[in-house]
Formats: structure tokens, C-alpha cells, sequence
């Protein structure tokens, strides 16, 4: 996969910075949300494996990365903003790719703007997202606010029994030590609003979906993903054995590869 150097777009949306990453590339638009602590850049390589077929648009989500946070950050205000930028953009409809919490927020924009949403790539999530099917808040209230440097960050983190390397994409240097792109705050508001059962969203989506599935992880379990493939007509479903949450970082080139195929298929069908 080929890096591509995406352009990085902030823009004052009421009062509040969002940004973006527009990778550019030929065909039609993917908007690819990013989960809970995490931020557009991860779609790097999705990015680089389209290029050539498709043009793929990474926000920063709300409380995200370079986008402002504070309430509020209840999963219809991560639909607004997504609607909103499709809309800016003049791309729709568009593919929407969705990892963890951004995939309920890419099925919830599905069934409440389906005019703006053509296929569904839903990656590592169900519809029950509470206890005990999931655990679905990280309690990252007493994580520290700074480091003095980037290496002791990743040490505190590790000390909270989870991997550091996926918080590390949002860590910077700020003039008070090194941190992470987001509030623990918002992070713990946000996650509190996620919970809840969504299956009512999912079964009024109508659009060509796809489930993938880490077969080793901790968010979407095999009959969760057969009871959603159930739930309504024109639903794949796809496990990656020995993956876990992260699986799009953990084989980038297959996933990259059966999200093209799938969008490709999807693209020939509409002609």
C-alpha cells in the first residue's frame, strides 16, 4: 500500500473546529469513521489501497484528534456532523466505513439520511453495546493528563492493562508535556452515550452493509454478527481469524482488500 499524503481541512462548523483528511483519488467518495479515542489518520492505508478507485474522507470526529470536543456527545451529534460534511463536501452519496463507535454512528447516519449513504462497511461492533454482551466504557478518568515524555505516556498507559500503541496515534507534545488528543472527559461522556441497544437504527438501514468481525475480539461476537446479518436483507459478514478489535491495523493489506472488493462490488451493481 502506497502512502498517500492526505490534505488536512479544519473548518469553524457553529462556533466549533472539525477537521478532516481528504486523501483524495479517483471515483466515488468513502467517509471512514474513526472509534473512541482514536482520529482519521488511522485510515492511512484503507486510503492508500483506494486510491486508485476511490476517494476517501477521514474526519476527526467531534472530541477527536484536531476537532474541538465538549457536550454535547450523545451518537445522533456524531450523525449530524458526519451528514453535515457530506453535505459541505457535495460527495454524496457516499460508502461509509465505520470502526467501533463510528460504526453505530455510520449505520444510525444510514437509517436517519439513507439518501446520503449508499453501501455500509460496519467494522468490529454490534447493535447491543451494553453489559454484560460488551464492555462498553473505558475508564480513562485517572489516566494522566501529561508525561514529561512521550515513552512515560506509554508506560502509564500500558499500566492500565491496555495497549498503548493504539492511544499513541493521538499523542502529541504540548508546551506542558507530552498527551493525548482528546479529554477524558469527553471520552468518558461520550462512551456513556453510546450505550444502549441500536438495533432498532439497524434494521432500518436498507443499504448493501458488511460486517467485519475480529474472530479474537471483545466487541462483536460471532452471534451477535449472525443476529444482525438476520435482522434485515443484504448484510455479508466476514471474521478475521485470530484478529482482535484493531483487526484493520493487525492486517491491513486483507482488510484493505475485502473492503475494495466489497465496494467494488457494490459500485458495479448500482450501474
Amino acid at each position: 500500500m502506497n502512502p498517500i499524503e492526505p490534505e488536512t481541512v479544519v473548518r469553524s462548523v457553529l462556533g466549533r473546529r472539525r477537521a478532516h483528511l481528504d486523501f483524495g483519488g479517483g471515483g466515488p467518495a468513502v467517509l471512514a469513521l474513526h472509534g473512541h479515542f482514536a482520529r482519521g489518520s488511522m485510515y492511512a492505508p484503507l486510503a492508500g489501497a483506494l486510491h486508485g478507485s476511490h476517494r476517501l474522507i477521514a474526519p476527526d470526529q467531534r472530541a477527536h484528534g484536531r476537532s474541538d470536543g465538549g457536550s454535547p456527545l450523545a451518537p445522533d451529534d456524531y450523525v449530524r456532523d458526519a451528514a453535515e460534511l457530506i453535505g459541505h463536501l457535495g460527495c454524496g452519496p457516499v460508502a461509509v466505513v465505520g470502526h467501533s463507535m463510528g460504526g453505530i454512528v455510520a449505520y444510525r447516519l444510514a437509517a436517519r439520511f439513507p439518501e446520503l449513504v449508499r453501501a455500509l462497511v460496519v467494522v468490529d461492533i454490534g447493535t447491543d453495546n451494553t453489559r454484560p454482551a460488551v464492555e462498553p466504557v473505558l475508564d480513562v478518568s485517572d489516566w494522566p493528563r501529561r508525561a514529561p515524555s512521550r515513552a512515560e505516556l506509554a508506560r502509564a498507559i500500558e499500566a492500565r492493562g491496555v495497549p498503548s500503541w493504539f492511544f499513541m496515534e493521538s499523542a502529541v507534545e504540548f508546551d506542558d508535556g507530552w498527551g493525548l488528543l482528546f479529554e477524558y472527559d469527553d471520552m468518558m461522556e461520550s462512551q456513556r452515550a453510546l450505550v444502549g441497544d441500536h438495533m432498532p437504527a439497524w434494521r432500518a438501514t436498507r443499504q448493501p452493509t458488511l460486517i467485519l468481525r475480529g474472530g479474537d475480539g471483545f466487541m462483536l461476537s460471532a452471534a451477535e454478527a449472525e443476529r444482525m446479518r438476520n435482522a434485515r436483507p443484504g448484510v455479508e459478514s466476514v471474521a478475521f481469524p485470530g484478529c482482535g478489535h484493531w483487526l484493520y491495523a493487525e492486517e491491513p493489506e486483507h482488510f484493505a482488500s475485502v473492503v475494495g472488493d466489497f465496494l467494488d462490488r457494490c459500485r458495479r451493481s448500482e450501474r
